[in-house]
């Protein structure tokens, strides 16, 4: 077999320790790899790259398209951007996929039998990394779901389920509140779903969905959420299940794909040689299967196994009372290398077909435009007043056309008919809307902006408020 060409990542901190651990058993266990080495992280920020990446690391990960990264250090400080964030959202890799197992008890867990995997969007919500500071006391971060975003990763996590035998998707979400953001997340689940009559479908909130899944991990099979939830979801999962230590990820996208650790850089360890190489080598082993090696996968997969069978533990999961011996990162690498060929004798062995022909998720058609139609405008203001009503009587003669029906601070509706005990900042929103029977366009809005203006009220944002086939495309203020 022609090796495959691998673009390689040693990270920072525990990174460059437990990569090499990593390669050791790939080598070892008969993987056809050819690395190309890449250096990424907090060395090429601080050389001036504020993304962490340089332009030849995009060469090899073009070419390579398969990335194995160890975990990087973000330099504390503004002006940094997360190079995770950036690598999946460059390269497209929409979907986040950590599978979680217990491995009890020789892992010290309280479940016995967690075997799930979550479906994280990878590329879209607050993950967007648009944020503003506002005013002086209100800063704003963006959250965005696009439909064609949410229906791709929605049909590889349906996808996902049927091509592995999965029996169950549960979709988690905070509808209730973020209704339209959230609310399209849901709604074309409930939408997709409709195609998989052979799968159960379920939908949950997330506050009480994070609670079963720490509670009650056993009842999940495969977990489906937008990127925040998805990311918080999978730690909890994985540290339920015995130790955020052992989870990989793959990150997954038309044709290229990344593979790391769920854990971070971990640098109060780093160059002690006690770090737990187990999450990096889980993610190269969803990388092997992912290239077309299921042997190689299921055979370094089973020698681990073997290993935490025979109580070899690193340091974070040592337990006098199931452990056999402490080891390091290395010695913990050789004692897998020792097991290649065997299989555990409690724990599952595990097997991996080919991966599937063709790709999870067609491309997703783009669908006929709504009919549109504006019928408003939100202006945000930077003021310092304090009753709403004195920023009601500076607004109105500014209205022109347009008609003020409500100002809110920080989102609650505080004229008209607010509340003396809400708290107030200097952040506050005026919505205009057209008149009965007026037809709005966007030079009404402008010369709105330009009377705000002359009257020296300091606007900070705006947004259009339209209809969507006749359906308003934005959320009432709070206690509207």
């Amino acid at each position: 077999m022609s090796k495959t060409p691998i673009t390689v990542a040693y990270g920072d901190g525990i990174g460059p320790e437990i990569m090499e651990a990593v390669l050791r058993i790939l080598e070892a266990g008969g993987a056809q790899v050819a690395p190309e080495v890449i250096e990424i992280g907090e060395s090429v920020y601080l050389r001036g790259a504020s993304s962490g990446i340089e332009e030849s690391a995009w060469e090899s990960l073009r070419r390579t398209r398969v990335f194995l990264k160890a975990p990087i250090t973000t330099p504390q400080g503004g002006g940094y951007k997360s190079l995770n964030v950036t690598v999946r959202k460059t390269l497209g890799l929409y979907a986040n996929v950590r599978p979680v197992q217990s491995y009890e008890p020789f892992v010290t867990t309280k479940h016995k039998s967690i075997d799930l995997v979550i479906v994280r969007e990878n590329e879209e919500d607050l993950y967007a990394g648009i944020e503003h500071q506002q005013t002086d006391e209100v800063v704003q971060c963006l959250k965005l779901i696009s439909r064609p975003g949410t229906e791709r990763i929605v049909r590889y996590a349906f996808e996902f389920a049927r091509r592995n035998g999965r029996r169950k998707v549960t979709c988690i979400t905070k509808d209730n509140i973020m209704k339209l953001t959230d609310g399209l997340f849901h709604r074309v689940f409930d939408e997709i779903g409709q195609e998989y009559p052979e799968l159960q479908k379920e939908h949950m909130i997330v506050d009480i969905g994070a609670a079963r899944l720490a509670e009650m991990p056993e009842r999940f099979d495969v977990i489906l959420a937008p990127n925040l939830y998805g990311d918080i979801l999978s730690d909890i999962a994985a540290e339920v299940a015995g130790s955020v230590g052992l989870a990989g990820s793959a990150n997954v996208g038309d044709g290229v794909a990344m593979f790391e650790a769920v854990h971070g850089s971990a640098p109060d360890i780093a160059g002690k040689g006690v770090a737990n190489p187990s999450g990096l080598l889980q993610g190269a082993v969803l990388m092997l299967v992912h290239i077309g090696q299921p042997e190689a996968a299921a055979r370094i997969k089973n020698a681990w196994l073997k290993t935490l069978e025979d109580g070899i533990h690193t340091p974070d999961i040592y337990d006098e009372r199931v452990s056999e011996r402490k080891v390091g990162t290395q010695e913990f690498a050789q004692a897998v290398i020792e097991r290649l060929g065997q299989e555990p004798d409690r724990l599952r062995p595990v097997r991996f077909g080919p991966p599937s022909p063709g790709p999870m998720v067609p491309p997703v058609p783009r669908r006929e435009p709504a009919r549109r139609e504006l019928v408003g405008v939100d202006v945000f203001f930077h003021w310092r007043g304090q009753q709403p009503e004195e920023l009601a009587r500076l607004l109105q003669p500014q209205a022109g056309g347009l008609e003020l029906v409500m100002i809110t601070n920080r989102g609650v509706k505080v004229w008209p008919g607010g509340f003396p005990e809400t708290f107030r900042t200097d952040h506050w929103r005026g919505r205009f809307m057209a008149r009965e029977g007026a037809k709005l366009a966007h030079h009404d809005l402008v010369a709105l902006l330009g009377r705000l203006a002359d009257a020296g009220l300091d606007f900070i944002k705006t947004e259009h408020l339209y209809t969507f086939d006749g359906k308003p495309g934005y959320s009432l203020g709070q206690g509207q």
